[in-house]
């Protein structure tokens, strides 16, 4: 195990490498972001962002399919967040055309603002109205044939470590109803290994991130009120494999 001088160099040296390679990027992300009808070659680019970030970080990903997903349907990702890696976790699994939901406060982040004021979708969770207006573009998203990447914790848990999987808030799993989407849930087993949160308690190291992907889970004959229903089994999908690694 590395020590923790170590662990808080390697944070430096991460936080050094990603800076760099946004900076490289930005002028096609700004160009690509222009027009929705790009968005598809923006997801590229965050994809390679996220690969040679990994590559030069030394954390790679890992990534086990229940069942092969299917190139030309659009999903609904949920998984577990306890680290700020999932967001290069899930610009290498998703494919296409997609977008993330995310707390409205990405939108003052230097990194993620471009993202947020484009492709993305910010929102207030503490307003009924910023939410209203979330979910719907969402769905707006998914009936155009974007998937849409979502963390339905809401946030990373900064109080219990290792982490554990918190209550899921019901509009990921509405929204999949109304729309007709099938939801994939993703358990991120040990990301917060190599990153807690953003790092600044525990530092960062170098290893490999084991992520399960589950078979979709497919909406038919539910109606609104299934919702909770539907929430619960994708909490227990997920929390499944979590609990596994955390007693491993």
């Amino acid at each position: 195990m590395m020590i923790p001088i170590l662990k808080q160099l390697h944070r430096i040296y991460l936080l050094l490498v990603i800076t760099l390679f946004f900076i490289l990027f930005y002028p096609f992300y700004y160009l690509a972001s222009r027009k929705p009808e790009w968005y598809g070659f923006l997801n590229q680019l965050r994809a390679l962002n996220s690969m040679l970030c990994s590559m030069f970080t030394g954390i790679f990903f890992r990534f086990t399919y229940e069942e092969e997903l299917l190139d030309t349907q659009n999903y609904i990702y949920c998984g577990n967040h306890t680290s700020n890696l999932d967001i290069m976790i899930f610009c290498l699994l998703a494919k296409g055309r997609f977008s993330f939901m995310g707390k409205d406060t990405l939108l003052k982040n230097p990194v993620f603002k471009i993202f947020f004021s484009t492709i993305d979708i910010p929102v207030n969770r503490g307003s009924r109205m910023s939410s209203f207006r979330a979910f719907k573009r969402a769905g707006n998203h998914l009936n155009q044939g974007m998937s849409l990447i979502i963390f339905p914790e809401g946030e990373i848990s900064d109080t219990a470590y290792p982490p554990v999987l918190m209550p899921f808030k019901n509009g990921p799993f509405r929204l999949a109803i109304e729309t007709s989407t099938p939801i994939v849930p993703v358990s991120v087993t040990d990301a917060w290994e190599k990153l807690w949160d953003d790092g600044a308690k525990y530092g960062s190291r170098p290893g490999i991130c084991d992520i399960y992907v589950h078979k979709p889970v497919y909406i038919e004959n539910l109606r609104s009120d299934d919702a909770d229903q539907l929430k619960d089994r994708i909490f227990g999908l997920i929390n499944s494999k979590v609990i596994n690694n955390e007693h491993r």
